[in-house]
Order: C-alpha cells, then structure tokens, then sequence
C-alpha cells in the first residue's frame, strides 16, 4: 500500500445559510474548484474525490479535474450527519474497488484561500510528529471564557475554570490579554491516517496536532457577508486565491 495519500473534498448540496454555497461563484469560479486547484498543485495526493450528493456539484467537480466515483448516500449528506459517515463511506468505497489509502486530508470548499503552500506546510508539519490526526485552527477572538449558557433564566458561565484573572477577577470579567490561550479550528485542511478511522470511528483519534493558519489561509465562507468580505479582501490584496488557467465552468 506504501503511503498512498487522498483527497476528500466533501460538497454536499442543500446549504441552509448560502443556497448551493459550494459551487456559488467567487470572482470567475464556483467556490469548489479553487480547493481542487490547491490540491492539484500542491501534488501530495494520488487522487482528489469529491463527496457530494449532486449531480450538479459532480459535473463542475469533473470539469476541474476531481474524480467523483460515487454518489454520496442521502441518509450521509443531511444537515446533522457527522463527518465520519461521509469519510468512512467514501474510503470504504475506494477500498472496495481497489484503492486502499494510508492517509488522507480533508480540505473543505469553503476555504478557498488555502493555497498549495498551505497543504504542502501542514504535510511537512504531519509527517514530523507522532500523531493520529493533525487539524488547522487559529486563534480565537471571541473567547469561549467571555460566553455564557442561560438556565433557569440566569446567565452561567460556558467555561468554568478555576483560575483567576488579574486581581483574582472571573475570566468573563477580564482582559482579553490576560486570558488563556485559546484557539479555534476552521475550515482550511484535516489530515489523519486511515487506520484513524478504522480504530477510533472518528476523524481525529486520541492525539491530534495543531497546524495554525496563517493570514488569509483559513477564511471560511459560510453565510452572505463571508462572500461580501472575500471579495473587499481580494480586491485590497489582503488575500489571495488560487490560479485557475481553465475558462470558468
């Protein structure tokens, strides 16, 4: 088997926040074809498969040069299904019909700033340290110490940690300098092992590794601003997206 490694690009269609988010046009292209562009040139992968319900999303895919050799199951592509269906079914399928992986990364439409770089750094990143899965986060500006849960009709703090910030006031009533550290994960890139998967029946495992984006590398589109916003960044130069030499689909 070696160290046959795939991309899986999940696009299922039915977006709630954005209608056909994965294939709306950003600039010249659908969404989906700048994150099959990054992965072709980052050339890490054997093979890039889109995961998608849609005959639609399926035809722009191919014209961009994914593979999609299977339709993903309804019951797998719902508003609430967990990314392990999705990933366990598309691997178990390739599997099936000859293509056994190693290793795989999961790299999502809605990054579409993720450049080959980005891939190639967290690769080099993956293949470094002993781990089951690595996932790309960024740090957190709105701190999970500064959220709250109402019960009963009292406000509760989300995070209730034990220490103190300066002067011995709760962290919800602190600086944000003087907070834990905390990051988020977004959208960018998932890297892990197929037997991840097979021993753990989740994506991440037991050890999991952080690859921390970096400037426009982790930008998720996910509700009408987040296109508004892409666009004002791409106009300024702020970011930057993938070169696709293809006439748009």
């Amino acid at each position: 088997m070696g160290n046959k490694t795939i991309a899986l690009i999940p696009a299922r269609s039915g977006s709630k926040r954005v209608k056909n988010k994965n294939i709306n046009k950003l600039k010249e292209h659908p969404l989906i074809a700048y994150t099959i562009q990054s992965a072709s040139n980052s050339n890490i992968f054997d093979e890039i498969i889109v995961s998608t319900d849609s005959e639609d999303i399926k035809e722009i895919a191919e014209y961009y040069g994914a593979n999609v050799p299977f339709m993903r199951p309804k019951e797998y592509a719902e508003d609430t299904s967990p990314d392990i269906e999705w990933v366990k079914h598309s691997l178990d399928y390739l599997k099936d019909n000859g293509s056994d992986y190693k290793i795989f990364s999961i790299l999502r439409p809605t990054s579409p700033f993720r450049k080959p770089e980005t891939i190639l750094r967290a690769f080099d990143l993956f293949n470094s340290v002993k781990c089951d899965s690595l996932r790309a986060v960024e740090k957190c500006l709105q701190h999970p110490c500064k959220m709250w849960k109402i019960e009963d009709d009292y406000m509760v703090p989300f995070v209730n940690l034990e220490e103190k910030g300066p002067l011995g006031q709760p962290l919800h009533s602190s600086q944000y300098p003087s907070l834990p550290e905390v990051y988020v994960q977004n959208a960018s890139l998932e890297i892990a092992y197929t037997e991840t998967v097979n021993k753990y029946n989740n994506i991440s495992g037991d050890t999991v590794i952080p690859f921390i984006t970096m400037n426009d590398e982790g930008f998720d589109l996910n509700i009408e601003e987040d296109w508004e916003l892409a666009n004002i960044l791409i106009s300024n130069g702020t970011a930057t997206l993938p070169v696709i030499n293809k006439r748009p689909y």
